[in-house]
């Protein structure tokens, strides 16, 4: 490979952490919540892991925090073949305005197309893009649109990442464009964000691509029916007075809920304390009165300020993938999780049959250590399962 196209959507995965889901449509609402932009970090650590296998590779990107800053801080001098600011607006002084700080840029879809449009014209070997879903559907638009057949690869930078068209982790996916050697035929999907804010998952396959082949291009999203009332009765008879748990998202641990009375928030994250004294033999009639909801469908910060300890987080990996941490639980944040003194993981063994190791993407890499290692997973009333935290 002689010539990399890099594009950043440098709000990609903003909406995380505050707690809404996806950003699309919603920047506005994230800031105002206080969300900062993980997308220029990922970007800088993939093409970090990049330019160390291949420091001497073509990379042509998009002004400014699409592409250049990260790819200029990665120690590469790229060369810029579009800038959104000759699309947008102008200075007073009349002088385009460069989209240059990422707790601004006011990019869209329509950038992300004309930088690839741009690189396409270019002729590069592949397009590296940095975002989520809805930025692989721009992506593969436009690589289907100009009948390209330059295959695209992803970091993960958003909420949700249903595609199989992503790097495990930044790291993976910079290792995976300086090294593969071949490709295959991979599924872009989206989801109706504004559905999946009220609880339902609404996948649509949106394009086929070519990606590069390699073990650690992440599987797309599956979901397991199988049933969870056995593990959920188990789950809630052991629930430790005036511990506080961490309820991540998924019908696994919606599930668990349900059992100790609480309404759950479908794909988001609630706390809740269990009531001191509470022996865990109540009747169902008063499990509404087993404990108290401290915060339904959180944000990182509402989580931090409902927190007590002893504290527990609970999660279940996505089917499929394999992911605990770091794929449409942000609010989960790495602050979040030192607060915890245990993580217990949930699933059905149908899941588990699915995936070969549990993963972890938590933007802290110390945490991510931290979380490594083999864990037991619960997958029935008194059952475990032994899998890897890789």
């Amino acid at each position: 490979m002689e010539s990399i196209g890099v594009v950043v959507n440098p709000i990609a995965g903003m909406g995380g952490r505050v707690g809404l889901k996806g950003t699309d449509g919603n920047v506005e609402e994230a800031r105002r919540r206080g969300a900062k932009p993980r997308a220029p970090d990922r970007a800088r650590e993939a093409l970090r892991s990049l330019h160390r296998r291949a420091p001497d590779i073509t990379v042509l990107t998009a002004a400014g925090v699409m592409g250049e800053r990260a790819a200029r801080d990665a120690g590469y001098e790229p060369e810029v073949v579009y800038d959104p600011a000759d699309a947008t607006s102008e200075s007073p002084a009349g002088e385009p305005e460069r989209v240059d700080d990422p707790t601004t840029a006011e990019t869209t879809a329509t950038d992300t197309r004309g930088a690839v449009r741009a690189l396409l014209e270019r002729d590069v070997d592949l397009v590296f893009f940095v975002g989520g879903d809805g930025t692989a559907v721009d992506v593969a638009e436009v690589l289907e649109a100009d009948g390209s057949e330059t295959p695209m690869l992803g970091v993960p930078a958003g909420v949700k990442i249903y595609s199989s068209v992503f790097g495990v982790t930044p790291a993976d996916a910079g290792r995976i464009a300086a090294e593969f050697d071949r490709v295959e035929n991979r599924e872009v999907n989206d989801i109706d964000e504004d559905a999946y804010r009220e609880g339902t998952v609404r996948t649509e396959l949106k394009a086929i691509v070519p990606v590069p082949v390699a073990p650690d291009v992440q599987s797309g999203k599956q979901v397991s029916s199988g049933s969870v009332d056995s593990l959920a009765a188990g789950f809630a008879r052991e629930v430790e007075p005036g511990r506080t748990y961490v309820f991540g998202p998924g019908s696994t641990v919606g599930a668990i809920e349900e059992e100790l009375g609480i309404d759950p928030s479908p794909l988001g994250v609630d706390v809740w304390r269990a009531r001191a004294g509470d022996d865990g033999t109540d009747g169902d009639d008063s499990r509404s009165r087993r404990g108290e909801l401290l915060a339904r469908d959180a944000a990182e910060t509402g989580i931090l300020e409902v927190l007590t300890d002893p504290v527990t987080i609970v999660v279940s990996p996505i089917g499929g993938q394999g992911f605990v941490f770091g794929r449409g639980n942000h609010q989960i944040s790495p602050q979040v999780i030192r607060r915890a003194d245990e993580i217990t993981v949930v699933a059905s063994g149908e899941k588990l049959d699915d995936i070969d190791s549990l993963r972890v993407d938590t933007d802290d890499e110390e945490v991510n250590e931290s979380l490594r290692g083999w864990v037991q997973v619960r997958i029935g009333r008194f059952t475990t399962r032994l899998v890897n935290v890789v």
